[in-house]
């Protein structure tokens, strides 16, 4: 029996592409054909299904759009945060052009630290950590800090933030002239919100500029929230209130004065001045040694009389460098474009495309991890313990009693901070945290509400915070970690109180509930156990991918402790980092230099990047804009790119101690080497590595001929290298002993080269054919201890160096010869200034200084101004000459090791300064200080 085609055969359902699609056409004379019920239920079966199939597509577009704009209302968000920034600064900039044209100081946002108390102690002196004060910035829980110049006799200060963006504070007339030092106490004004823009100057309370003692300064217990007490040495305006300077015989009872004071300060000497010779006498160490006062200063100087202030000032403008080599999951792109990395003791937040660099400066001392949280925002960044606490053992018995005073700051901590304002949230962990934050994450469930972070204690620590509550945050809990080292934590983004550890023979689970944390250690049952599990990540159903010391990835069920799935050899060994992207695609990054693309269940897409040898390993893979990945790498650089264009370099760095530096005479360039056995040259205009060679040995020492056509760079093993500046073409080499070439210097006329080294000589070429042949005239012999450092006459004709034992001797160039008579020097004009013991650097020696805290000087090419690098990785500046005693100084940051390093640029618009271990270079603006003219 045959059906005929039901009514309404044109409908949809029936002519459709899955559907019954009607009777054919009857041709004249013909019969319909049969239809049978079985065909019309598969008809109806097939349309059902294609609108299931239909409302599911639907559905899924409308996630789809749903996570698209989630992704337009966080970059919205980013965008604003980003327009907020930049009008702050420019309110910023227009206010400080405002009052620079009234003649009037103004709060900024600098970089200037406040020097702590020196200690007699036995230091490193490999490696001197920095503990100097960080800056604060005004926020809902931050109290504002001062920024200061400073002496040991007096002390200028302005407030300041955390951010690098606006110069230092010019300093105010009027109040130069008050003798009473006035500090108000710092404040806490609420904020509605920590996203809220930066307070204007006006609402950051009293900032007027505040003269103080350095005396008082430098005991702990004499914080800025409270009021310093009278100091017992007499001020600079104190001094300069006493007789008349234009009155011989006052002077003369001043300076005798002086002289009878010979007071120990932590175990230092004043200096002490014979006016009828004309020699001030300092002691180092209680080692005395003669400086000899120019014949024009003889009858009016007075060592501890007052200083002037520095002429200009200086603003961090770009840090060369990145923390790749020993750390992890510290490269991040921001929704707005920049990328957020750190090395030495900043945060540098770097758009790429604007080719600009924001700094956060909130730290004292190597940083050594960051964290991200979910509204990409906010940024938690953790710090090692300062060079006094490394070692401690009893540091938790005694905590700071004021936990934001120098002291605290030096302790190991986390400090949230939001990536818009540069401004510091809240302080975390001082006193709970050993020796340093290893690691650290936000959880994702909840909102970020919660942060967990691991130290490296002996039993690596975690704690969780609510990090919100209260300016120090709130610990939740703590417990033991693991004996082993710990190299990741991480929260899973769909269990709040799920937390994963990883590190040397673990994976750990954690399960938080009502207080207390519940560990299940990862079982591998019959698979090799790997000797470290070495990155985690999580997918976006909750399961935890890992990768091992092995080259192998393993999966782990979202919320058991089994491996689910395993894949051999994803790598050829360690698996450093994992990305789990957002559509659920994975790649990964391992110590073979490659970066692998994956699918969501682990199949290999046919994707690889090889990363060049030069570059290093990938340590860390992130997403960024697009399609576009950002890695850094254990050779200190940070790359971008993607799988079809091959990865360019975004950020490089030296990878090793770093000692050797020298400016371009002619250019905005100048080169550094290292230990690293590499030599860089940067131009300061484009932020860009102009070349670089690899010299095969490690650098010590660096110098450009007057010319800037040649470069000679010294080495470890006495062993120095004669290079063309452009094409890097090596014309020769000589041998100088077996020490290292501690200091290279040409002659102001260019016709000899001084080469100091580590044997205690000091070395005399003559340089001729263009400075291409070198010929040796002759050795300095008398030292008894290794060259530092050594200074031309402007006429060319005389040499004056120092030595490790605090020697400062004198030499005629010409005939190898040392003058004896060094009260005949006095009167000489010196080329440049890199000598650290002279009388035109007498003043840069701190109370207590051992000898060896100063490592590097130079002065400006035009300008009357002095820059030093110590052991603590603080810059200071001063006027030049600086012959009073601890002269007044401006006090910069940045650096976390040693300061090996520091030059002017030809045209001294800009200063770098070098890292030792640190391996930071860093760029800073000079400005020219206006009110210096009223001081």
């Amino acid at each position: 029996m045959s059906e005929e085609p039901p009514q309404g055969a044109n409908n949809r359902m029936f002519n459709g592409p899955g559907g019954y699609r009607g009777a054919p056409k009857m041709v004249l004379g013909a019969s319909p054909p049969p239809v049978t019920i079985t065909k019309v239920f598969d008809a109806w079966n097939e349309m059902i299904e294609n609108e299931n199939q239909s409302l599911r597509d639907r559905v899924a577009d409308l996630e789809k759009k749903v996570h698209e704009q989630t992704d337009e209302i966080m970059c919205l968000r980013s965008t604003l945060a980003d327009v907020l920034r930049r009008i702050s600064t420019i309110e910023g900039a227009r206010a400080l052009a405002n009052n620079h044209a009234g003649g009037r100081a103004t709060p900024t946002k600098d970089t200037v630290r406040l020097r702590h108390n020196n200690s007699d102690s036995a230091r490193d002196v490999s490696k001197r950590a920095s503990s100097y004060l960080p800056g604060r910035s005004p926020s809902s829980t931050q109290i504002r800090r001062g920024v200061h110049y400073q002496s040991t006799s007096s002390l200028y200060s302005d407030g300041h933030s955390s951010s690098s963006v606006s110069p230092a504070p010019s300093p105010s007339p009027t109040q130069a002239n008050n003798p009473h030092p006035v500090h108000t106490a710092r404040h806490t004004t609420p904020s509605p919100s920590p996203f809220a823009s930066p307070a204007r100057p006006h609402q950051l309370g009293v900032l007027n500029k505040r003269w103080a003692s350095t005396s008082d300064f430098a005991t702990p217990a004499h914080h800025q929230y409270h009021h310093l007490a009278p100091s017992p040495t007499p001020t600079n305006s104190q001094l300069a209130r006493r007789p008349n300077s234009g009155s011989l015989h006052n002077l003369n009872h001043l300076r005798s004065s002086n002289s009878q004071l010979n007071l120990s300060r932590h175990g230092a000497k004043e200096a002490q001045y014979n006016g009828e010779e004309g020699i001030v006498k300092m002691y180092l160490r209680g080692r005395p040694i003669n400086l000899y006062v120019p014949t024009p200063m003889r009858e009016t100087y007075v060592p501890n009389g007052p200083s002037s202030s520095p002429p200009a000032k200086l603003k961090l403008e770009w840090v060369y460098g990145y923390r790749g080599r020993d750390c992890r999951n510290n490269v991040y792109q921001l929704p707005t474009g920049e990328i957020v990395y750190f090395v030495a003791a900043v945060v540098v937040l770097y758009n790429v495309e604007d080719q600009m660099q924001r700094h956060y400066l909130g730290h004292t001392d190597d940083i050594k991890c960051l964290a991200v949280h979910p509204n990409k925002l906010l940024i938690a960044t953790g710090q090692t313990a300062g060079h006094d606490r490394r070692d401690a053992r009893s540091w938790r018995l005694n905590p700071p009693s004021d936990p934001l005073s120098p002291e605290a700051e030096e302790w190991p901590h986390i400090r949230v901070w939001d990536s818009v304002s540069l401004n510091t949230l809240h302080v975390i962990g001082i006193s709970d945290i050993e020796r340093s934050v290893a690691c650290l994450a936000f959880s994702k469930a909840d909102g970020g509400s919660l942060l967990v972070a691991v130290d490296e204690a002996p039993d690596h620590n975690m704690s969780v915070w609510d990090w919100s509550r209260g300016e120090r945050g709130y610990k939740l809990l703590e417990t033991k970690c693991s004996a082993d080292q710990v190299l990741a934590v991480d929260f899973s983004p769909v269990d709040r109180s799920t937390i994963i550890t990883c590190g040397k023979n673990h994976i750990s689970f954690w399960n938080y509930e009502s207080g207390m944390l519940a560990k299940r250690m990862g079982v591998f049952e019959n698979r090799e156990r790997p000797k470290y599990v070495t990155s985690i990540s999580f997918t976006d159903t909750g399961n935890v991918i890992s990768g091992d010391s092995n080259g192998n990835l393993l999966i782990w069920q979202r919320g058991g402790n089994t491996v689910y799935k395993m894949v051999r050899g994803a790598h050829d060994g360690p698996v450093f980092s994992i990305l789990v992207q957002k559509d659920g695609g994975i790649i990964t990054g391992g110590k073979d230099g490659r970066i692998v693309e994956w699918d969501r269940d682990l199949e290999r897409t046919g994707n690889v990047i090889e990363i060049p040898e030069q570059y290093g390993s990938p340590r860390v893979v992130t997403s960024g804009r697009g399609s576009q990945l950002v890695v850094g790498t254990t050779r200190n650089c940070v790359l971008g790119g993607t799988f079809t264009f091959p990865l360019r370099p975004v950020m490089q760095g030296h990878t090793e101690e770093l000692w050797a530096l020298a400016p371009h005479p002619g250019h905005h360039q100048f080169l550094t080497a290292g230990y690293d056995r590499t030599c860089y040259l940067w131009d300061t205009m484009a932020h860009t590595i102009v070349w670089s060679k690899d010299i095969g040995e490690h650098a010590q020492s660096a110098a450009f001929s007057n010319n800037g056509e040649i470069v000679i760079i010294g080495t470890t093993s006495g062993r120095w290298f004669v290079m063309d500046s452009e094409t890097r073409e090596m014309y020769s080499q000589h041998q100088d002993g077996n020490e290292p070439i501690q200091v290279l210097k040409f002659s102001p006329n260019g016709q000899y080269l001084a080469v100091g080294s580590r044997d205690n000589n000091i070395y005399i070429y003559q340089v001729s054919e263009d400075c291409r042949k070198y010929t040796r005239v002759g050795r300095c012999q008398g030292h008894s201890s290794f060259v530092t450092h050594l200074d031309w006459s402007a006429d060319s004709q005389f040499l004056q160096t120092n030595s490790g034992d605090y020697e400062l001797l004198f030499w005629n160039a010409g005939l190898c010869r040392q003058i004896a008579q060094t009260s005949q020097m006095r009167d000489v004009e010196w080329a440049t200034q890199s000598c650290t013991l002279t009388f035109a650097t007498l003043g840069i020696w701190p109370e207590g200084t051992d000898g060896t805290d100063i490592n590097t000087c130079a002065k400006a090419n035009q300008m009357d101004l002095l820059a030093t690098g110590d052991d603590f990785g603080k810059i200071k500046l001063f006027a030049s000459p600086a012959c009073q005693q601890r002269a007044r100084c401006l006090e910069y940051g940045g650096h976390s090791s040693h300061v090996t390093a520091v030059g002017f640029l030809q045209d001294d618009s800009r200063m770098i300064s070098t890292g030792g271990r640190d391996t930071a270079v860093m760029q800073w603006v000079v400005s020219s200080n206006s009110s210096s003219s009223h001081r």
